[in-house]
């Protein structure tokens, strides 16, 4: 699900069970139905089918999901789960590991980047058109269990057997953090989970070390998680008592959330980076760095959403998230973009809506009413709520950049998969050749035969650019995601962004204003 700040608000529930309530005469209809229905029904289907039902009737963002859908759903914000430790993709109906975690359960028995899983206790897992999720739930288990793996490795004849004790792998949620220049540090953070805080504290910890004097805190296309998490980044940039964000519900009073004046970047250049897909728990810390005048804001206008839910938790494990109260930034922006209740397919396009209006290209097409003006904290500048949080700085949506018939390659997964290709053949040489990231990235250029890969499988596929100059314009930007992916397969995600940021025009745009 896109969006969502989770906290818990006590509240008094007083149900009145009288023979004219509203839940009586549900439960009397959900009765009925299971005892005097002509055809068997399934009881559990039923009342989750009419929690859905009612929810559909409420705000876009109240939802219900099943034990298994929670489970899922929360793994990646609650820091770990319990596994073999890969990093893995699927190459033609075969599971081929990327990387293994480091000192995780799979790298301590031998597993290697580039074995391909076949089977697991016994059961085949290539080449039967299994489900990623089917295969991830056999590969995952109980920390402390067994699980016999049988790999096929390139070079080596016949098949290897691996048994992997697993144990809990944490879950990143900081996808990359470096020194973007000198003196000047990029965090990017993916996502708001339990361990976000202690991460960032940790990368924070770490460029200082290497000299950062100022930040760049990217929460592009980041959307959202845990409330708490938002609160403690926010507040390691503000002073004392420095709003930070509020809520107010119909029944929940308002609650302030307030810094404590213990952070470690009080001072020093701020620029937060955002996008119409960044919502919830970033817009939150992007709302309170800016009312508060802290820092500024780069980007185009996040997705707005400003509601919080509160979990309500059922027996089976199954889960309501109920929409309690709305949430405020400091200058009493409340950045909840409208709905209609009941209305979830206008919301879900609401983002298109805004490319169609030109809202992405250009400033000028967003227009907002005076009684949605607000100013900042401090300096006193103009800031607008009704829909998400505008950036004190436009940057457009540059369409030019990627063509047509390289979004086409992107979308049919030609891109990723013919990188796993070359990867696969060519890591023994690419790990000896380049012995450091540094070294790769100033001499490496991507070989016009993996080029020439990528344009026969998009012919395949029945992909072609319309004519020689969309192929020539196309080239550049597939070159850097090419470099960039097998940086990534090479090294991890913080190298991938390393090389995108060089194109990316937000973050280029904070660099330039830095200076």
């Amino acid at each position: 699900m896109f969006g969502w700040v989770v906290c818990t608000v006590s509240a008094q529930f007083n149900f009145n069970f009288g023979k004219n309530s509203p839940i009586r005469k549900l439960e009397i209809a959900e009765i009925a139905i299971q005892n005097l229905y002509v055809d068997t029904v399934q009881e559990d289907r039923l009342v989750e089918e009419a929690i859905r039902g009612m929810l559909n009737h409420l705000d876009p963002h109240s939802s219900y999901t099943t034990a298994k859908e929670t489970k899922a759903m929360t793994e990646a914000l609650q820091g770990s789960f319990d596994g073999i430790g890969i990093q893995f993709n699927m190459m033609q109906d075969t599971l081929m590991v990327i990387q293994t975690i480091a000192n995780g359960p799979s790298e301590k028995v031998g597993i290697m980047a580039g074995d391909r899983i076949v089977s697991v206790n016994d059961s085949s897992i290539a080449g039967v058109k299994m489900a990623r999720e089917e295969i991830m739930r056999r590969l995952r288990g109980k920390k402390g269990s067994k699980v016999k793996l049988g790999v096929l490795r390139r070079n080596i004849s016949g098949m290897l057997f691996f048994t992997v004790i697993r144990d809990r792998i944490p879950v990143n949620t900081i996808d990359a953090s470096y020194l973007i220049r000198p003196q000047l540090g990029y965090i990017r953070i993916g996502s708001f989970g339990a361990t976000t805080y202690a991460e960032f504290m940790a990368c924070v910890s770490d460029l200082k070390k290497q000299g950062m004097q100022h930040l760049i805190l990217d929460l592009q296309d980041n959307g959202g998680g845990y409330l708490q998490a938002a609160v403690q980044i926010a507040n390691e940039f503000l002073h004392r008592n420095d709003l930070i964000v509020y809520t107010k519900g119909r029944r929940s009073n308002r609650k302030d959330y307030l810094a404590k004046g213990n952070g470690s970047l009080l001072s020093g250049k701020v620029m937060v980076l955002i996008n119409e897909f960044s919502a919830s728990a970033a817009e939150i810390v992007t709302g309170a760095i800016q009312d508060q005048d802290r820092g500024q804001v780069v980007g185009r206008r996040s997705f707005g959403k400003g509601l919080v839910q509160s979990p309500i938790q059922f027996p089976d494990g199954s889960m309501m998230r109920l929409t309690v109260a709305h949430y405020y930034t400091p200058s009493g922006r409340c950045i909840q973009k409208p709905y209609k209740k009941g209305d979830r397919k206008d919301y879900a396009l609401e983002l298109d809506q805004r490319f169609k209006h030109g809202e992405l290209y250009s400033a000028d097409s967003i227009h907002f009413a005076d009684s949605l003006k607000y100013y900042t904290l401090r300096q006193k500048r103009v800031v607008y709520g009704g829909g998400g949080v505008m950036p004190d700085y436009f940057v457009p949506l540059d369409t030019a950049k990627f063509t047509s018939f390289h979004r086409q390659l992107a979308a049919k997964s030609i891109i990723i998969n013919e990188n796993l290709k070359y990867v696969d053949q060519h890591r023994k040489q690419l790990r000896k050749k380049y012995t450091s990231y540094e070294q790769f990235y100033q001499s490496y250029e991507v070989p016009q035969t993996f080029i020439d890969a990528v344009i026969k499988a998009g012919e395949e596929a029945k992909l072609k650019p319309k004519d020689e100059a969309e192929l020539q314009r196309t080239l550049p930007m597939l070159k850097n995601q090419l470099k960039a992916l097998v940086a990534r397969d090479l090294w991890g995600m913080n190298e991938y962004f390393r090389i995108m940021n060089e194109t990316n025009d937000i973050v280029l745009k904070a660099v330039e204003l830095m200076k």
